[in-house]
């Protein structure tokens, strides 16, 4: 059996890499894209904490692509990557008001009963807050769930993605087109150079649509903005820090290498349009500033720009891309790429391979973002 999967993100590296442990001959095209949202992207893994956590259809995938990780990084460790970008360092739920921690700590404790790999929930008052996260405003209370991890998402991407070489994958680079011949999928061409397959999975992210267009494939999927900025500590070790969750939909990781990270935006509408802007940067800065003040004396590093793959909803696009029995889409996870793309890429690995599924992916089924013209 032969696959082309195009896109290398964390979705496409980690279909790849599956494919690749099953003895699959993958081929990987990916652009190289500016502006791929995995190589910009600091991930939060504590989707029981997150706001849509009330959403059943994304908070089972989310639910099942926290509980994957231990699994995939076991994995890739015993491939002799060692340097996968993961850590599981916690999470900092802080609010102002002690009745909002209330409520969430009774919903987290709730999700428990079903998800174990929460870990422990502990309550914390101001001072101990600020022995987790030294640079916290010191009217912020938190709740503490062990289980949440960080992710560097180009770090654990690559790890990934010369895990799937090792298994004989073979890596592109080039824009790809989707060949079509009698009505009949039947592979994609490079450079020039065609390629034939059994199966092509398509994770090119935010650049999808544009791949499917030639087809007669209308893909309701929109490139979303984010600037992510990174801040330099001196003489801080931030190495076990952990994840800030405020009440926006913004939050703030710390890395081995004092460094923070205070993302993102979520600038729907922007097209691909590769800038930083003024506005962004001092949303994403002053965000910060108001839950961690004392990042006023860091270094602004830099600012990174990612296009989050946004569908019609909040949940990921999975399944055979009609009419072409052979096609397989998995994309659309927008902001929670890096918490579910390892597994939806394992899960899209099964799905072409023909294997049972170990959960329902009819919800996630694209067509409902795809128009056939």
């Amino acid at each position: 059996m032969k696959v082309i999967v195009i896109g290398s993100g964390i979705v496409g590296a980690s279909a790849a890499y599956h494919l690749a442990k099953r003895n699959i001959d993958v081929i990987v095209i990916d652009k190289e894209h500016q502006g791929n949202a995995t190589a910009a992207g600091a991930g939060i893994v504590c989707p029981w904490a997150s706001s849509k956590a009330e959403d059943e259809k994304w908070y089972e995938m989310a639910k099942r692509g926290a509980a994957f990780y231990p699994e995939l990084i076991s994995q890739l460790q015993e491939d002799g990557e060692q340097n996968v970008g993961y850590k599981k360092v916690g999470a900092l739920c802080v609010r102002s008001n002690p009745e909002e921690l209330d409520q969430i700590e009774h919903k987290i404790r709730d999700k428990k009963k079903k998800a174990p790999e929460i870990g422990d929930i502990t309550r914390l008052d101001s001072t101990q807050s600020r022995e987790r996260f030294p640079l916290l405003n010191e009217r912020l209370e938190s709740i503490f769930i062990s289980g949440g991890a960080r992710v560097d998402g180009k770090q654990l991407r690559d790890a990934i993605n010369r895990a799937a070489q090792k298994h004989g994958a073979v890596f592109v680079q080039g824009e790809a087109e989707l060949l079509v011949k009698k009505e009949q999928l039947t592979g994609a061409s490079v450079n020039g150079q065609e390629f034939s397959a059994d199966s092509v999975l398509i994770a090119a992210g935010a650049w999808a649509p544009s791949l499917l267009k030639p087809l007669g494939l209308e893909c309701k999927l929109e490139p979303q903005r984010g600037q992510i900025a990174h801040i330099k500590l001196q003489d801080e070790d931030t190495s076990n820090w952990p994840i800030i969750l405020p009440p926006t939909s913004h939050y703030m990781l710390a890395f081995d290498d004092s460094r923070v990270v205070a993302g993102a935006t979520r600038e729907t509408g922007s097209g691909f349009d590769y800038r930083l802007t003024a506005g962004g940067v001092s949303e994403v800065v002053n965000e910060a500033l108001e839950v961690a003040p004392g990042l006023g004396e860091g270094t602004l590093q830099e600012v990174r720009i990612g296009f989050r793959p946004m569908g019609v909803d909040q949940s990921p696009l999975l399944g055979t891309v009609q009419p072409f029995r052979n096609m397989v889409m998995a994309n659309g996870l927008g902001a929670s790429g890096l918490t579910m793309g390892p597994y939806v890429g394992c899960l899209a690995a099964s799905l072409i391979t023909g294997e049972n599924m170990e959960i329902d992916i009819s919800p996630y089924e694209p067509m409902r973002a795809v128009k056939i013209k």
